[in-house]
């Protein structure tokens, strides 16, 4: 044997075979190994894809929590002023009531000191008239008596 010839028929049959494996074996091979790649892209497009939309997720709710509590904070300051504002309306109330109380209170002071004074008058008129009475000596007549008084009254109110 020769080994020219037989290094020949093993470099023939070699690239019989290589032409073989690319015609018929690596298409074969190939199409799993595509459809696994492909996969494999898709797969790690969705996860990329999955964390873009988790950190979005993140976002919106920070964003959702800072705008809850802006508005937690705007709520409670407008409880804030409407309560300084029902105090305020309440101590003005108690004020123009204890003012009211105080006008009525003084009012009612004046008029027992004019009723007071007007007994006064009278009891001091009826004793003029008596202690006049006496010393004339004679009973003066009702009509005589309460146009007196009513002349004492006028000088005491004059005074």
């Amino acid at each position: 044997m020769n080994i020219n010839a037989t290094l020949l028929g093993q470099t023939i049959a070699f690239f019989i075979f290589v032409w073989f494996c690319k015609k018929f074996v690596w298409p074969m091979m190939m199409g799993p190994i595509m459809e696994r790649q492909q996969r494999i892209a898709d797969g790690l497009a969705a996860a990329e894809k999955g964390q873009q939309a988790e950190e979005i997720a993140k976002k919106e709710a920070e964003k959702l929590v800072s705008s809850a509590k802006s508005q937690a904070a705007e709520i409670v300051s407008n409880a804030e002023k409407r309560g300084n504002s029902v105090e305020a309306e309440a101590k003005d109330k108690a004020k123009s009531e204890g003012e009211r109380i105080i006008t009525a209170a003084q009012a009612e002071v004046d008029q027992e000191t004019n009723r007071a004074r007007e007994e006064l008058r009278k009891q001091v008129s009826t004793l003029a008239v008596a202690g006049a009475s006496k010393i004339i000596n004679k009973e003066i007549d009702d009509k005589a008596h309460d146009g007196l008084l009513e002349d004492l009254i006028t000088q005491l109110k004059a005074k």
